[in-house]
């Protein structure tokens, strides 16, 4: 498999490399106020390539930074109640029973 993947990644560099070279030709782009810029086609396909890329890639990694930090707090939540639930509970104690003690008479007094 990990052949197949070079194998791609050598066609698709090589379809690249061979559109840069047969279409080496400077384009002229007009910029503001008469200023003319000769760039390289290769070049500028290059950069309005990148300036669609980077922030699509940008977006994607903070959505994935996000969805890591939303599952993450998730499982801290779910760590706190289980060892709430896994944590016995304080032994009650029952209150001894009222007795009702009547006084003897030799502790009464006249």
């Amino acid at each position: 498999m990990q052949f197949l993947k070079a194998l791609f990644w050598f066609l698709i560099l090589g379809v690249i490399a061979a559109f840069a070279v047969t279409n080496w030709h400077p384009v002229e782009i007009q910029l503001w106020s008469g200023l003319v810029a000769d760039v390289n086609l290769p070049f500028l396909i290059l950069v309005a390539f990148l300036i669609g890329l980077l922030p699509m890639m940008l977006l994607y990694h903070a959505a994935r930074w996000r969805g890591r930090q939303r599952i993450a707090m998730l499982e801290r939540t779910l760590a706190d109640l289980r060892a709430v639930q896994a944590a016995p509970s304080p032994p009650t104690v029952e209150p001894a029973p009222a007795v009702d003690v009547e006084p003897t008479p030799s502790a009464v007094q006249p």
